[in-house]
């Protein structure tokens, strides 16, 4: 189970949007953690909590077999508010459908980040499970892919993402949250949102948009 103190940064940020804490990554300079290419498969997708890593494989149709395709597996190892974070290399063949994300939303699992591709997108807005992934695709990834190992340092578009690092995800993209920087990133992030919250009160009050930059170098 996380502890309190993982809980308390998880929840601090889903208050954030993923462009502040952009900035904050940045200013913390960890300048390689936004995740640029893997989008929301459907609008209204979001979702914060600590990463539970997947390695996958890809080869072509038939290199694998069925038993090598652990769908359930990856739902099995993850626990309720997790991420599941899965590294496909991109493969354009789906990881996950529709079930996967009935099941995973009844256990309690958060949200699903794939480099690769998933289907069943109606489903996944029926079952409200949100998803983000590089591809949607119809073609399964059933003797295409091979779960290689749990919990293990993977690669998601090009960012090192660790077990426990901390995914947010919105609707303008995805960030990961180094575990080790995580309360530091955050802290500066809800600096940045005052500051935006005090630009926007500015704004209405009258200043203009040079001015508000100006003041706030956070914008």
């Amino acid at each position: 189970m996380p502890d309190s103190k993982s809980e308390d940064l998880v929840k601090r940020a889903a208050a954030l949007a993923t462009s502040t804490l952009a900035n904050a990554l940045d200013l913390a300079g960890c300048h390689d953690n936004v995740i640029v290419h893997i989008k929301a498969v459907a609008p209204g997708f979001t979702f914060t909590g600590p990463a539970m890593t997947v390695k996958e494989i890809a080869g072509e149709h038939g290199e694998f077999s069925s038993e090598d395709f652990r769908v359930g597996a990856m739902i099995d190892a993850a626990q309720a508010g997790d991420i599941i974070v899965v590294d496909c290399g991109g493969t354009a063949c789906s990881t996950w459908g529709g079930l996967a994300s009935l099941a995973a939303k009844l256990k309690g699992v958060a949200g699903l980040l794939v480099d690769g591709g998933v289907r069943d997108l109606e489903e996944m807005i029926a079952f409200d499970f949100p998803v983000f992934s590089r591809h949607m695709v119809p073609t399964t990834g059933r003797l295409r892919l091979k779960i290689e190992d749990f919990n293990v340092p993977v690669t998601i578009d090009g960012v090192t993402v660790s077990p426990g690092d901390i995914i947010r995800a919105d609707g303008t993209g995805a960030v990961s949250l180094p575990r080790r920087q995580a309360e530091e990133i955050i802290g500066i992030a809800e600096k940045l949102a005052r500051d935006d919250a005090a630009a926007e009160d500015d704004l209405r009050a009258g200043l203009s948009f040079s001015e508000a930059m100006a003041k706030y170098s956070g914008i």
